[in-house]
């Protein structure tokens, strides 16, 4: 069977770096079935993504042949199996529309992950979970010392060696020390168009302002509360006959559509990080 892979490659811009990467794929008998190319003219960075596809080739033979020539383009790349399925973990508190939407999508076979368990502070989506046949984890968070809780968390997501973490709708910010040691592959949705109406209740913030357009953003976390770089985001148009009620009620959709596309892009690999953006090759 033909081995498929995804390379992903972030490097200084310069001329010859399309050829000499179709040129060492040709030569391993590889054929490119979809490339996506972004050349940042502001930083002069490019950024490219290939999907390959080889009868031959083993990912270590790729990754020891191509080392040479990422060295000499200074390539910061990965190179991943596109058979092999992540493995994602759910942090969700009694909020249910994003993970419903989720686990639908998920168990239809339009993510293409794998999900080891959910997590939660509250108890009340345990049977929702369970319908799924995916282990549910209650962990309570103390507010006064909130430290245990977010230890048997990391606990819980190391033991379902979780390759990414999704925050939907989990209510909870995570401490410096978790962002920094999952750098990349946390997501979080975020109920409001960011950088505006940051915190709780925005859309209670965003009634109080009189906006015409709301919306959500999916994003990394990062030690920074609601300020990672942002994956996707999409908006819904509002006006002065909407109640604080109405809005949520709206932003509800564009938040479990935003999450979604959002985590199906870091999925495929089509996400790339440069410094608090990211080069999206949606």
């Amino acid at each position: 069977m033909p081995h498929h892979y995804r390379l992903i490659v972030s490097c200084p811009d310069r001329v010859g770096i399309v050829a000499r990467v179709a040129g060492f794929i040709a030569a391993q008998n590889g054929s490119i079935i979809e490339a996506s190319q972004h050349s940042d003219l502001d930083v002069g960075r490019f950024f490219m993504r290939y999907d390959i596809q080889s009868d031959t080739l083993s990912a270590e033979d790729f990754r020891e042949a191509f080392a040479s020539i990422a060295e000499a383009f200074e390539m910061t790349w990965r190179l991943s199996d596109s058979a092999r399925r992540q493995r994602v973990v759910i942090m969700v508190s009694r909020e249910s529309h994003c993970l419903v939407d989720l686990l639908y999508r998920w168990s239809v076979g339009e993510l293409g992950c794998d999900i080891p368990c959910v997590i939660s502070n509250h108890e009340e989506l345990r049977s929702l979970v369970a319908w799924y046949g995916i282990a549910f984890h209650h962990v309570p968070v103390d507010s006064s010392d909130k430290a245990p809780a977010f230890a048997e968390t990391e606990r819980l997501i190391e033991a379902a060696q979780a390759d990414s973490v999704v925050l939907a709708r989990y209510m909870q910010i995570l401490p410096p020390d978790v962002c920094q040691r999952y750098v990349g592959r946390v997501i979080n949705i975020h109920h409001s168009f960011l950088p505006s109406f940051a915190g709780a209740k925005p859309y209670h913030q965003a009634f109080e302002r009189g906006v015409k357009l709301i919306g959500a953003t999916c994003h990394y976390v990062t030690e920074d509360l609601d300020a990672g770089p942002i994956i996707e985001q999409d908006i819904q148009r509002v006006s002065h006959c909407h109640t604080p009620q109405d809005l949520v009620r709206l932003g509800r959709d564009v938040e479990k559509a935003v999450l979604a596309r959002g985590l199906r892009w870091h999925l495929q690999d089509r996400v790339l990080i440069q410094g608090n953006k990211t080069v999206v090759f949606s």
